[in-house]
Parts: structure tokens; C-alpha cells; sequence
């Protein structure tokens, strides 16, 4: 009998832990409601709060004012824990959904604004400067002789411009660059040519310089001026060297925006190709030929632009007349053999840039609100068609067949267009 008043007495103590428990249970189910275990089961969902309320310890009330306005219809304040909650999901989440205020989109554009290029060892379809809306006046602000949104301050003083000509262009397309860009960066720009001329050496000085290399439109003459472009850059204590033709225009702040992405000390060689795939030719330099190499060049049409420290690296092949022997070997023009040395001998790879443009491509087919952010743009014309930007402006298509004088123009409206266009 005492063995059957004791198992009793345990069994009604377990009967009234299972009421009790019961009773809480459905005392906390009431607590939460039904709205609530309906939210449990639904992915987290951020709160859209402004920054102001970022951070703030003490946002009981806030957060409870917030969960009236963005939470489940009809769902009341669950008291200093859904506060608790709704706080850590503030932090992780709320950053990404609010609406930026335009000072800091201006701020971040300046930020993140050239990081694609330094990051990307190809890049196409670049925006270049300009590219987002609240960003349009970063680089047309900044002093035109330097730049400094990029990584890297970068000035006028840095660059060698190399305007590779012939004596029969002279007048016909460097007048025009006189005209236009190079009147605002004639203490970094040189032309090689391959004649003297009285006139010319008067406009440009010592930045003149006949390279005594044929007047011919071959390879052999093509890699003449070029290696004495090389060899007067590394002479120059420059830190880049940008080569172009005497058919481009050349955006210099747009040139400055780019190339501040970069330290001169790195292995940097940007430009754009004319081919769509690498070329191959016979490996002759490391080898008898047996082999084949394949890289990348860009084209020296729509110019191209070489760090110092890679342009030093170059030197085996390039310096003192070895640019010609290694054009020979490989049997390639200027260009292409500056894309061997760099990518063929060195392994570097050759950064792909949609801001530089030749004659080469359909330049009807590149939009006019971009234009002002392209670094270089050229034109052309045969006896059929006329190969030339669409830009409007104060000069007509008889007084400006390029287009240069009228985007040159629109890049310098207050001081250079026509008076009567200024108002």
C-alpha cells in the first residue's frame, strides 16, 4: 500500500507539470498573435529607414513607428525583443535599400569612378569620365592642367604625346591639331615626321622632329618613327607615353581621367584593337620560327598610351634602333609590334579601352552625348564616303569637314567657340 500512495503522488505531479506547461504555452501564443507566427514563417524582410536612424541605440520608439508603417497589416509592437530584431536587420540590410542623397552619389562616383580600370585587366565598353549623371561635372570642374578623382594625381607634365605625321600633311591635318587640341597641351606634344619644314618648326620648336625615316607608308618607314618616338619618350623622363596619329583628336582631360587610374610604375598598355581576335606570327625572336605567338596590339590609328615603368622593360627590343631588327624579325608593322614586345616577350597583357577611336570603324555609329568622353576620335573620307562624327554645332560641314573645330567647340564653349555661338 505505501508503494502504490507514492507511485500516486508522482503521477499527480506529472499530471500538474503538463497543465503548467500547457497554460504558458498557450498563454504565449496569444502573446505573439496569429500576424506574427505568419511572419515568422516569411523571409526576413530589410526595413527602409533613413541613415538618421542608423546606428541609434536607443530607436524603441522609432522602430515601433516603423513597424506600423512597413510591417504585417494589423500587426502591434511585440515590446523591446521585435525592437531588438528589427534593429539588426536595420544594420545588415538598411544600407542597400535607401534612397541615396545626391551629395553622397557624388561622393561614392568619385570613389568608385576609375576603380573598373585598374581592377579590369580588359575592359570594354567603358563609360569613361562623366558616365553618371550626378558625376557629369567631376572632370570638367578641375583645373585643366591636372586631375586628381582618379588613384593616381596626375598632370599635364606626365605625359609624352607623340603625333606621328608626314611631311605631306603638314598643312592639310596638323593645322587643324594646332587649331584645336594641341594649342592646350603644346609643351607635352611632339610630332614626328619625316621632313623639315620651315613653318611647322616654327609653331612647334624644338618639339618638332624629323626622324630622317622614309616618306613612304611602309612597314620599314612606320617602324623608323616609331622607334624614335620610343627613344625620345625614355629620354623625356616622362612617365607615358601616348602615341597618336595626325588624324586624332585627343580629349586631354578625358586622357588625364583615364590614366590617373593607373600608377606610371605599373605594367599598363591601353588602347583598342583594330582586330577582333589576337593576331599569330612565326616566333622569331625567341626561336628559329618553327613556332607561333599569339597577342593582342592596339591599333596606332586610334593611338594608344604605355607606362614608364612597362616602356622601360621594353628596352632589350625596343631601345637604340631594336625596334626596327624586331619589327624585321617578326615581319609586322609599328603596332603590331609594339603589342609582341609587350604581350609576346614581356606576358603583359594589353588593357582593351573603347574611349580611343580611328577612322578605321564607323564613327556615325558612336553617340553624340558620349562623345565629350571618349579620349581620342578621328575622322575619314574617300571619294564615295565621308567617315565623321555626328556633332552639331557652330561650323558648317564646308567649315569644319572633321568635326574637330566643333568638338572642340562644345569641349571649350567660353573660350574658344565663335563669339556670336557663346550666348
Amino acid at each position: 500500500m505505501p508503494f502504490r500512495g507514492a507511485a500516486n503522488s508522482k503521477l499527480c505531479f506529472l499530471l500538474s507539470l503538463t497543465v503548467c506547461a500547457s497554460l504558458l504555452l498557450l498563454m504565449g501564443l496569444q502573446q505573439w498573435g496569429p500576424s506574427d507566427l505568419q511572419l515568422a514563417r516569411r523571409p526576413l524582410q530589410p526595413f527602409r529607414q533613413s541613415p538618421k536612424s542608423l546606428g541609434n541605440a536607443t530607436h524603441d520608439r522609432s522602430t515601433s513607428r516603423q513597424e506600423k508603417r512597413t510591417g504585417a497589416a494589423g500587426r502591434p509592437s511585440a515590446g523591446r525583443s521585435m525592437a531588438d530584431f528589427s534593429s539588426a536587420i536595420e544594420r545588415d540590410y538598411s544600407w542597400h535599400q535607401v534612397a541615396k542623397p545626391a551629395k553622397l552619389l557624388r561622393t561614392r562616383a568619385k570613389e568608385k569612378g576609375l576603380q573598373g580600370f585598374a581592377k579590369k585587366p580588359t575592359v570594354r565598353d567603358q563609360a569613361g569620365p562623366g558616365s553618371e549623371d550626378n558625376a557629369a561635372t567631376l572632370l570638367w570642374d578641375v583645373p585643366q592642367h591636372s586631375i586628381h578623382t582618379g588613384k593616381h594625381k596626375m598632370q599635364l607634365s606626365d605625359i609624352f604625346i607623340a603625333v606621328k605625321t608626314t611631311r605631306k600633311y603638314h598643312k592639310a591635318r596638323l593645322n587643324l591639331l594646332f587649331q584645336t587640341w594641341i594649342s592646350l597641351v603644346q609643351e607635352e606634344t611632339f610630332i614626328f615626321t619625316d621632313g623639315e619644314d620651315r613653318e611647322l618648326r616654327e609653331k612647334a620648336g624644338d618639339h618638332m622632329i624629323n626622324t630622317n625615316c622614309s616618306a613612304a607608308h611602309t612597314r620599314q618607314a612606320l617602324c623608323c618613327k616609331m622607334s624614335v618616338e620610343y627613344d625620345k619618350f625614355i629620354e623625356s623622363k616622362k612617365k607615358w607615353f601616348c602615341h597618336v596619329d595626325d588624324d586624332n583628336y585627343v580629349n586631354i582631360r578625358s586622357l588625364l581621367y583615364l590614366l590617373s587610374a593607373y600608377s606610371h610604375t605599373q605594367d599598363v598598355y591601353i588602347g583598342r584593337p583594330s582586330l577582333d581576335h589576337p593576331v599569330e606570327a612565326a616566333e622569331r625572336v625567341k626561336s628559329d620560327g618553327s613556332t607561333s605567338v599569339k597577342f593582342w596590339f592596339a591599333t596606332g590609328g586610334a593611338g594608344f598610351c604605355i607606362s614608364r615603368g612597362l616602356a622601360l622593360k621594353m628596352s632589350p627590343w625596343a631601345s637604340f634602333g631594336n625596334f626596327i631588327s624586331t619589327a624585321e624579325k617578326i615581319r609586322l608593322p609599328d603596332d603590331c609590334t609594339i603589342g609582341y614586345i609587350i604581350e609576346g616577350l614581356l606576358e603583359v597583357k594589353m588593357i582593351h579601352s573603347d574611349l580611343f577611336h580611328s577612322h578605321l570603324e564607323n564613327l556615325q555609329q558612336i553617340p553624340p552625348p558620349i562623345i565629350p568622353r571618349q579620349v581620342t576620335l578621328s575622322y575619314g573620307s574617300s571619294e564615295i564616303k565621308r567617315n565623321i562624327l555626328r556633332v552639331q554645332g557652330p561650323f558648317s560641314l564646308a567649315e569644319d569637314p572633321s568635326r574637330f573645330k566643333s568638338i572642340h567647340c562644345h569641349l571649350y564653349h567660353d573660350v574658344w567657340c565663335p563669339v556670336k555661338d557663346r550666348h
